[in-house]
């Protein structure tokens, strides 16, 4: 049996948060996530977490996990498996909410400051000219440069391990800055110096200290601590490229 130990808050009810412990039968090959669709289908049916797709690209199930093996992190709880985080399943899995945000119940949170903080970057294409037809070609090469920035699936697991975001409800945040790289670095995209302006000041840019979190705890393995400094270096480009005249 594997033991969960999981978050438990309802702000309508409790003025402060609990672990509830529960037994889980554990199987090889068997996920975190399966484990708490155990609990609600057999013990405790009040229990409350997003999850949809299963397949580690929705990114609703990120939580903060934790077990004997492996160090507490924020990951997808679809994709984090038990004998990974335990040997043969036996022990104590921890199982707590995205940090930063306000709480709904127990370990689903409001998101919306995540989201509002997203669509301040214009997460879409800016285009100089009318768009064709049917789309705008673009070449293998051109397509490379985008390559890892487009798979973030905004999960919230680099902004809930931030210190930043944390301290500044204001901050960005790891996610804004990837994808503002994203959109940068689209052949497709002639926004190049709004983008700029939009995170070069003390709410995005120069408000990150470069702590890393968030580039160990992506489950998609991106970098958001090294889209950050690019974007700084091309911020400091325009910069100086203005102060010369060039542009």
């Amino acid at each position: 049996m594997t033991e969960f130990r999981v978050f438990r808050f309802d702000p309508e009810k409790d003025k402060v948060h609990c672990f509830g412990t529960y037994e889980v039968p554990w199987e090889k090959g068997m996920t975190v996530l399966e484990g708490l669709w155990y609990i609600i289908d057999n013990i405790d049916g009040s229990l409350a977490f997003r999850s949809s797709c299963r397949a580690a690209v929705c990114g609703s199930c990120a939580m903060h996990i934790s077990g004997e093996r492996w160090n507490g992190k924020y990951r997808l709880a679809c994709n984090t498996l038990i004998e990974k985080l335990l040997a043969n399943g036996e022990g104590t899995i921890t199982i707590s909410p995205l940090s930063h945000l306000p709480i709904y119940k127990d370990l689903v949170v409001d998101m919306t400051n995540f989201f509002r903080h997203y669509e301040s970057i214009k997460p879409y294409l800016i285009p100089s000219q009318t768009p064709p037809q049917k789309e705008f070609i673009q070449s293998p090469k051109e397509r490379k440069k985008i390559e890892q920035s487009i798979d973030c699936i905004l999960c919230g697991a680099c902004y809930g391990s931030c210190p930043v975001a944390g301290t500044n409800p204001d901050y960005l945040g790891p996610h804004s800055i990837l994808k503002t790289l994203r959109f940068y670095n689209d052949t497709r995209d002639t926004a190049k110096k709004e983008r700029l302006s939009l995170i070069g000041n003390n709410k995005g840019l120069f408000r990150c200290h470069s702590i890393f979190n968030c580039q160990i705890c992506c489950p998609k393995d991106l970098d958001p601590a090294g889209a950050i400094s690019q974007m700084k270096m091309k911020l400091i480009f325009q910069k100086i490229k203005g102060l010369m005249g060039l542009g």
